[in-house]
């Protein structure tokens, strides 16, 4: 009787494990994501900077207004997930700081948002880079990955309706990277959406949670890498 229960339990672990390779095996996005990510940090190696800091990653928009900022260990970062803006164009269209909801902060002309994805000690196999700390997102966290099909881009989620996004495929896209931004709150803290020098405020189609496609508005500011 033990074993025949020894064995039913081991037959489980075993059948758990290849599961669980397989489903690895299976995430086409995850892969994928990695692989275009890759792409773009070796078109902008220039942009692409440590964030001590932020206790991560920095990868700069091409005209220096934007950044989105990763962690390289969760359990030193303040957030592991962030977007730092420039300010001025968001207050000469109307923004009030100070009506901004507590996942923004606004210091020495910078508004910055993001989120935590976790207090683990990241481990690497080797040195840390900004590619393997992004692959540490998708095996550990993989909820914050995501693919956007109607730009055909991957793309990882800060929280709150912002994101980081880039091209599957930069050699077919022209939008390459994307820094977007949830225009709720700055509306509410006074901002014209449509008055944002160097953004913009667009609607555009996402699926939901359902796979239904929906319209949504955001407030945008893509590049073109090549």
């Amino acid at each position: 009787m033990k074993k025949t229960m020894l064995m039913a339990r081991t037959a489980l672990l075993v059948l758990l494990l290849l599961t669980a390779v397989a489903c690895e095996n299976l995430d086409v996005v995850g892969t994928d994501s990695v692989q275009s990510f890759e792409k773009v940090l070796k078109q902008i190696p220039h942009l692409i900077t440590a964030d001590e800091t932020r206790g991560g990653w920095s990868l700069a928009a091409p005209d220096g207004s934007v950044r989105f900022v990763w962690s390289k260990n969760y359990a030193e970062s303040p957030l592991d997930l962030m977007l730092e803006l420039d300010a001025a164009p968001f207050i000469a269209a109307g923004l009030n700081p100070e009506k901004l909801p507590g996942n923004f902060t606004f210091h020495g002309g910078k508004l910055t948002l993001g989120r935590k994805l976790g207090q683990e000690r990241l481990q690497y196999q080797g040195e840390a880079t900004p590619l393997a700390s992004y692959e540490r997102i998708v095996k550990l966290k993989r909820n914050a990955v995501g693919y956007h099909a109607q730009l055909d881009h991957y793309g990882v989620d800060l929280a709150d309706g912002n994101l980081f996004e880039w091209a599957k495929d930069m050699q077919t896209n022209d939008k390459d990277i994307v820094f977007v931004l949830n225009p709720a709150p700055f509306i509410a803290a006074g901002v014209d959406p449509n008055r944002i020098e160097g953004w913009v405020f667009a609607e555009i189609t996402v699926d939901d949670e359902k796979g239904r496609a929906i319209q949504v508005d955001k407030i945008l500011k893509p590049f073109n890498l090549q």
